[in-house]
């Protein structure tokens, strides 16, 4: 290895190692990869000006033609479950239907089936907080383990299941020309096994706190009074069951609708069936709240897609791409691992798969590898390093929604939105290896 690549390698290392620190100490994300991307940038080998400006923000801009429409009508539909109060209502079916006995469960079920159905992590999160925060008090269940039993439905079974209309499953179909269902059976072979495998270490993480006399204990903030009328929650279900049909069912070869204006429409059903839940007057009021926070949230990944195209253009990387693509063994081992070790530099499963997916699937398509088990592989494996402490997702939750530290509740979130997701990676690239061509 030269001089200037062993430099230039260093250089990735430490811009990623402060692209942690500034994040978990609440710096400015954008502050925080300009900073980053500037060490990349002089340690490998690029003018710092053009750097910036051609392959950081060409990184950034780039990110932001390809998926701001999906970012904008999938935070659209959000918002319309939001203030008609639709997710609380499903949240709250599926937790009566469970009782006390497996309502530990029905937290992380109810955010997934929400999740499933195109609504943003964020606001999933959002709506089932209350609702788990009742089932914890009554059960008795240590307040610290909420935002692991939030996270663990947002980011991992649900999201990288086939079918699902996230952009975490979007960005592998574009770099591949595949569909939402790719990968379908060893795909939900793997989500199942995530959920199954997370469900039970949920469960004897709490159980043996609980053993050891921790119980739920209360925070100034909490509130368990909400008068809210709710719709049923079978009929705030139908426009998800509706979205996830016409995005996924085939004519003639071709979906009914691109995903974009298959999410819309669902956003769209939900204003017109959970009408007499909301406040019409306030109908262009809440789109507009939902137009800024689809700016802010494609502009937080876009600022770490951005130090991801200057990682890309540093004098290491492709030494970086060599080894990754020539990992022994099958070829899904180093989709995987690329694909996992990109999302973790970047704190993102969609930042980090917005650099994988067009950086290695044209490679791996070459080597003979089946784009529908490409497609899957890189979205279960985005799911794991990408919830590492500095992820803007985990931060909002863990700190901002549930009002606890890092130090109380991560250790669970580690085990469930890592660690499973990892072991489910590696199920991935087993079965893919063995199966190639399942649909």
């Amino acid at each position: 290895m030269s001089g200037n690549i062993l430099i230039s390698l260093v250089g990735i290392i430490i811009a990623f190692v402060l692209l942690v620190i500034f994040i978990m100490k609440g710096i400015n994300i954008y502050v925080t990869a300009i900073i980053c991307s500037s060490i990349v940038a002089v340690t490998g080998g690029i003018n710092l000006y053009d750097g910036l400006k051609v392959n950081y923000l060409g990184g950034f801009v780039g990110f932001f033609q390809k998926y701001f429409l999906m970012f904008l009508v999938g935070t659209i539909m959000g918002k319309a479950y939001e203030v008609t109060n639709g997710a609380k209502a499903i949240a709250s079916m599926i937790v009566s239907k469970f009782g006390n006995k497996m309502a530990l469960i029905s937290i992380p079920l109810a955010c997934g089936i929400i999740s499933y159905g195109g609504v943003s992590v964020f606001v999933a999160s959002f709506a089932v907080f209350p609702i788990a925060l009742e089932v914890f008090k009554q059960a008795g269940y240590p307040r610290r383990f909420i935002p692991g039993a939030l996270t663990f439905g947002c980011s991992t079974f649900a999201m990288v299941a086939p079918g699902a209309p996230q952009i975490h499953n979007i960005i592998p179909a574009g770099a591949l020309g595949t569909d939402l269902m790719a990968g379908t059976v060893i795909g939900f072979i793997c989500s199942g096994f995530i959920l199954v495998l997370g469900s039970v270490i949920l469960i004897r993480v709490v159980n043996n706190a609980m053993t050891q006399g921790e119980a739920f204990a209360a925070i100034a903030v909490d509130s368990f009074h909400d008068d809210a009328e709710y719709p049923s929650g079978i009929l705030a279900l139908i426009p998800l069951i509706v979205t996830i049909l016409i995005i996924n069912i085939k004519v003639g070869g071709e979906t009914l609708v691109p995903i974009e204006a298959g999410v819309f429409i669902g956003a769209v059903l939900v204003i017109i069936m959970l009408n007499k839940y909301q406040d019409n007057k306030k109908i262009l009021f809440h789109l507009g709240e939902a137009s800024k926070m689809s700016i802010v949230s494609i502009t937080n990944t876009c600022a770490v897609v951005g130090f991801g195209a200057m990682v890309k253009a540093a004098a290491a990387f492709p030494a970086v791409v060599d080894s990754m693509v020539n990992i022994p063994g099958p070829d899904y081992v180093g989709i995987a691992v690329g694909t996992t070790v990109i999302a973790g530099i970047t704190g993102s499963a969609s930042g980090g798969l917005g650099i994988a997916a067009p950086l290695l699937a044209p490679v791996y398509l070459a080597r003979g590898a089946v784009a529908g088990a490409i497609h899957r592989t890189m979205t279960i494996s985005s799911a794991a390093l990408d919830s590492l402490p500095h992820n803007g997702y985990i931060v909002t939750v863990t700190n901002g929604l549930c009002n606890e530290t890092h130090k109380d509740a991560y250790g669970l979130i580690f085990w469930l939105t890592v660690v499973t997701p990892f072991i489910g990676s590696v199920l991935a690239v087993i079965l893919f290896s063995l199966f190639p061509m399942l649909p």
